[in-house]
C-alpha cells in the first residue's frame, strides 16, 4: 500500500508542474460542457415557413396566423408570382403552404379545401416534424372554426410524467456529464503512461520491485483524485447554469460518478500500455472513447436505432449505463431499483480494463 501511494503522490506532483495538462485536465472539460449544454437541441424551433395565399379572405388569413401561433415557424415573405419549389431548392424555407383561390368558397360550401404543404426532407426527421405540426395545427383550426363536429366518442388527455416543462437540458447536460468524465480521464491517464515510455523512466519502475499492479493502482489513484475535480467542477457548474437538481435518491449517482471514473482511468491506461506515443494515445481515446460514446451510448440518438450487429456494441461501453444512471439521477428518481444493472455494468467493464492494463505491463516487465 506504501507503494501504490508513493507512485500516486508522485504522478500528482508531475501533474501539478505541468501547466498544460491542468488546461487539459480542467478548462477543456468546461468548454465541452458549454458547447455541447447549448449547442445541441432535439426540439426543432425557429422552422423558416412561407405561406402563399391565393385566397386572401379572413378565414385564410386566421389559417396562417394559427400556423404561427405556435412559436414553432418563422415567417419567410415570399412573392406569389414565386414558385415555392425556389425557395425550397435555395434552402431559404424549410416547408411552404400554399392556400388555393378557392378555399374560402369550398369552405363556405361545406366542400374539402385542399391546401398544399410542401416539406423539405433533406433531414428526415426534421421533415416529420414539420409534417405532423402542420397537420396538428391544421386540426386545432378546423375544431376552433367549428369546422368539424367535437363528438368524438374518444379522446386523449397526455401528460408529460417526468419532464412536465420539456426541458431539454434535462436531457442533454446528463448525457453530457458521461461524455467528459469519460475522455478526459482517460486522456489525462493514457498520456501519462505514455510519457513514462517516452522519457524511459518506466525502465527505473522495472528495476525495481515495484509490481505491475501496484503501478497501475498508484497511477489509477492519483487520476482518480483529478478525475473527481474534474466531475466536481463540471457537475457543479453544470447545475447553476442549466438549473439541474437531483430528482430522488442520490445515492446512486455518488457511487456511479468515482465507479466511472475509475473504470475511464484505467481505459485509459489501457490504451497507454499498447501505444508507444502520446500522438498515438490520443488519437486512440479519440476514436474508440470518444466517438463509442458520443455514438453508440444513447446520449443523442436512442440505442434501439442502431442496426445489428452494431447494436451489440453499447453493451460494453460504460458511457451507455453511465448516462442511464444520471438520467434517472436528474429527471426519473427511481433510485437504485432503476439502475443497479448499470452500476455492476460499470465496475466490471472497469475491471476488465484494470487486468488488461496490468497484464501488458506485467509482460513488458518481464521482457525487460
Amino acid at each position: 500500500m506504501k507503494r501504490i501511494l508513493s507512485q500516486c503522490s508522485k504522478e500528482l506532483s508531475q501533474f501539478r508542474r505541468d501547466r498544460l495538462t491542468l488546461a487539459l485536465a480542467f478548462l477543456l472539460p468546461l468548454m465541452t460542457l458549454f458547447i455541447f449544454g447549448f449547442a445541441i437541441r432535439l426540439e426543432a424551433k425557429n422552422i423558416p415557413l412561407l405561406v402563399q395565399d391565393f385566397d386572401r379572405s379572413q378565414i385564410s388569413q386566421r389559417y396562417t396566423e394559427r400556423l404561427f401561433a405556435t412559436n414553432q415557424f418563422t415567417f419567410i415573405p415570399w412573392k406569389l408570382d414565386v414558385p415555392v419549389e425556389l425557395a425550397l431548392d435555395r434552402a431559404i424555407a424549410k416547408a411552404g403552404v400554399i392556400i388555393p383561390p378557392d378555399f374560402s368558397r369550398r369552405i363556405a360550401a361545406d366542400k374539402v379545401a385542399d391546401v398544399q404543404v410542401l416539406v423539405d426532407g433533406t433531414d428526415t426527421n426534421n421533415a416529420r416534424v414539420i409534417k405532423n405540426s402542420i397537420k396538428a395545427t391544421t386540426n386545432d383550426f378546423l375544431l376552433a372554426e367549428s369546422l368539424i363536429p367535437d363528438t368524438n366518442l374518444l379522446t386523449t388527455r397526455s401528460r408529460l410524467w417526468f419532464n412536465p416543462s420539456r426541458q431539454e437540458s434535462l436531457y442533454i447536460v446528463p448525457g453530457v456529464y458521461a461524455v467528459v468524465l469519460w475522455i478526459f480521464p482517460s486522456l489525462l491517464s493514457a498520456i501519462a503512461m505514455v510519457r513514462e515510455k517516452e522519457r524511459q523512466t518506466i525502465l527505473q519502475v522495472y528495476a525495481s520491485s515495484m509490481s505491475s499492479t501496484e503501478l497501475v493502482l498508484g497511477k489509477g489513484l492519483a487520476y482518480l483524485i483529478v478525475s473527481l475535480g474534474i466531475a466536481l467542477l463540471v457537475m457543479g457548474l453544470g447545475a447553476i447554469v442549466f438549473g439541474l437538481r437531483l430528482a430522488g435518491d442520490p445515492t446512486p449517482l455518488l457511487v456511479a460518478v468515482p465507479t466511472y471514473l475509475w473504470a475511464s482511468v484505467m481505459f485509459g491506461l489501457m490504451l497507454g500500455t499498447r501505444t508507444n506515443n502520446q500522438n498515438a494515445a490520443v488519437q486512440g481515446v479519440a476514436l474508440v472513447g470518444f466517438l463509442t460514446a458520443l455514438l453508440l451510448s444513447g446520449f443523442i440518438y436512442p440505442l434501439s436505432n442502431i442496426p445489428f450487429p452494431l447494436s451489440l456494441l453499447p453493451n460494453v461501453i460504460p458511457a451507455r449505463y453511465f448516462i442511464e444512471i444520471t438520467r434517472d439521477a436528474y429527471v426519473r428518481g427511481t433510485g437504485w431499483i432503476g439502475v443497479w444493472f448499470a452500476e455492476i455494468m460499470i465496475l466490471a467493464i472497469g475491471m476488465v480494463f484494470f487486468n488488461v492494463a496490468r497484464r501488458v505491463l506485467s509482460r513488458m516487465q518481464l521482457n525487460d
